[in-house]
Parts: structure tokens; C-alpha cells; sequence
């Protein structure tokens, strides 16, 4: 019409009966779903790529929260896997958050953190010979190399900075499984030698450790076993180890010494037998010898029930 008020555009003169929103019927609108064809007013109306939707529509297309969390812990492994050193960094986060832990119990004059994960070899005697209180935890010989003295920082930095130096470069050498095997082997491996250490000093035997110290020795001469194989100069490395195990042996160091060298032979005896092993055609040969090492190993746990210290 001239006047300008009839409709425009093919719109409607009035509404009708049906141009109401679904969810508020005294709302009048033209706007239909694009998905299910329903009349929505403004305030439901939610835009989206393939035009405006209903919000039932909008619920509807999306996932259900299992999918999502689906979907998201398939985001979060694909981000890991993309890292150069997931086993690495998983460690130094463990480490850290453990650590954390340890200062929060701490504070509050508990300490329990710590003292639940640090091992003596007191934890290892057979169950019927433990002193009172204290029972049959072999466990802690795995738990002590994730934890850290609270009252010395120097302690979890130093271990820290060396499994982000070396643990990177060795991991991405050998192998994301190879590298945890290598590095649970000689964190054992320092706790069985703190175990056995009490034949030749009773003394010891109620003496706690903490730390990853061990494991990181362990890394160390891996590392100086693998540049040695390679022929690169391991001049550096082999000071750098030790000038560390000597600072064990200090007087007053309060450092196990023993827990290094323990950790050292056992990492230097997995890198061997990698290096023996390596090719794709050996892999059988190296999951078997590695399997073998570590029930060795676990056997040894067990030296206590076969012959007690002399203590006893």
C-alpha cells in the first residue's frame, strides 16, 4: 500500500494464531528453528553456523558429557604424545606435586607425606622380625625416588634440572617405555643397595631416604654407557658424576652415597642391555631380558626373608 502501513516484503498483516514462541506462548514471533521448524521469540532464539536454533535444538546437537570427556582426554594424550618428553616432564611434575605435599604437611607439623613414601631398609624385614609399629612395605623402595628433603631446596632443584637436562635428550633416544624402565630399575636400584648396605653397617638400618637422587644417577651413566657406544667424548660427563658421588662422601654430607652408586650400576646395566639388544628384530630379546632383570631384582627385595641382618 502507498501509505506504508500494510506488509513489506511478503510479511504477514497480523500474526497468527501459530507465530507464538513454544516456550513463552504470550510472545508473539516470526522466527522459526532452522532445525525443528518451531516459532521462538528473541530471548530464545541462539545463533549458531547453520542459522537461529531453539535451545532444545542447541542441547540436542551437542555431546553427552561421557563424549566429552571422551573427547577430552583424547585432546589432553594427543597434546602428551606430542611432547618430546612426556615420561620426563610426568616425572618432574609427580616430583614437584609430591614435594608440594611434603611443604603443606610440613607446615602443619604432621610431615606425614613424607614419612608414608620414604624408605628404610627396616621396611623391608619379613613381617614376623619388623619392630612394632613398623610392617612389611616394600613399596617404598619406588615411592622414596619421587620424594625430597623439605628442608633442603637445593635437594629437588639439583634432581630436577639433571632429569630435564639429560632425561630429554635419553628419552627421545631410547624410547618413552625404555626410559621409565630405566629409570624405575635404578631408583630400585638405589634402594636395594641402601638395603644391603645394612649387612655391612647394622646401623643403618633404621636410617630413611628420600629422593630421586639414585634414578638421576642412574640417567647419568646411561647417558656416559650411550656416548661411550656412540664414541662421543664423555670426559665432561664422567667429571660431572664424580664430582657428585664424592660430594656423597663428605663428612656431614648427609647424603646416601649408597643410593647413588646403586642407582648408577643399575642404570649403566639397563643402557647395557638396550645397547645389546637395539633393532627391530631384537625387541623380543629386549623385552625378555629387561622382564628378567626386574624380577631379579624384585627377588632381591626379598634378601631379608633368606638372611637377616646382623642387627637381628
Amino acid at each position: 500500500m502507498a501509505n506504508g502501513q500494510g506488509p513489506t516484503y511478503g510479511e504477514r498483516v497480523a500474526y497468527g494464531p501459530d507465530d507464538v514462541c513454544y516456550r513463552h506462548p504470550r510472545v508473539h514471533s516470526f522466527t522459526l528453528c532452522q532445525r525443528c521448524g518451531r516459532t521462538i521469540c528473541p530471548e530464545c532464539q541462539v545463533v549458531s553456523a547453520v542459522g537461529v536454533l531453539c535451545p532444545e535444538c542447541v542441547k540436542q546437537a551437542q555431546p553427552g558429557t561421557a563424549r566429552r570427556a571422551g573427547r577430552s582426554a583424547r585432546v589432553t594424550s594427543r597434546r602428551i604424545a606430542a611432547l618430546d618428553a612426556p615420561v620426563t616432564y610426568g616425572i618432574m611434575l609427580l616430583c614437584v606435586l609430591v614435594f608440594v605435599a611434603q611443604l603443606l604437611t610440613r607446615y602443619f607439623g604432621a610431615d606425614e607425606v613424607t614419612r608414608a613414601l620414604w624408605y628404610a631398609p627396616l621396611y623391608s624385614l619379613p613381617p614376623m622380625d619388623a619392630t612394632a609399629g613398623v610392617g612389611f612395605e616394600p613399596w617404598r623402595m619406588l615411592t622414596a625416588m619421587f620424594t625430597h628433603s623439605t628442608g633442603f631446596l637445593l635437594h629437588i632443584l639439583f634432581n630436577m634440572y639433571a632429569l630435564w637436562l639429560f632425561g630429554r635428550n635419553l628419552e627421545q633416544m631410547i624410547g618413552r617405555a625404555a626410559f621409565l624402565t630405566l629409570y624405575l630399575f635404578s631408583g630400585l636400584g638405589g634402594s636395594l643397595f641402601v638395603m644391603f648396605w645394612v649387612y655391612a653397617e647394622p646401623a643403618t638400618l633404621l636410617v630413611p631416604t628420600v629422593g630421586a637422587s639414585g634414578a638421576i644417577f642412574g640417567l647419568l651413566t646411561a647417558t656416559l654407557v650411550a656416548y661411550r657406544a656412540a664414541k662421543v667424548s664423555i670426559a665432561s660427563l664422567a667429571v660431572l658424576i664424580a664430582i657428585n658421588f664424592g660430594i656423597g662422601l663428605l663428612p656431614g654430607a648427609n647424603i646416601s652415597w649408597q643410593a647413588h652408586l646403586g642407582g648408577a650400576i643399575l642404570g649403566a646395566a639397563v643402557m647395557g642391555v638396550l645397547l645389546a639388544t637395539r633393532g627391530p628384530r631384537r625387541r623380543a630379546l629386549r623385552v625378555l631380558a629387561l622382564t628378567g632383570m626386574g624380577v631379579v631384582l624384585v627377588a632381591l627385595g626379598f634378601a631379608y626373608f633368606v638372611a637377616l641382618p646382623a642387627v637381628f
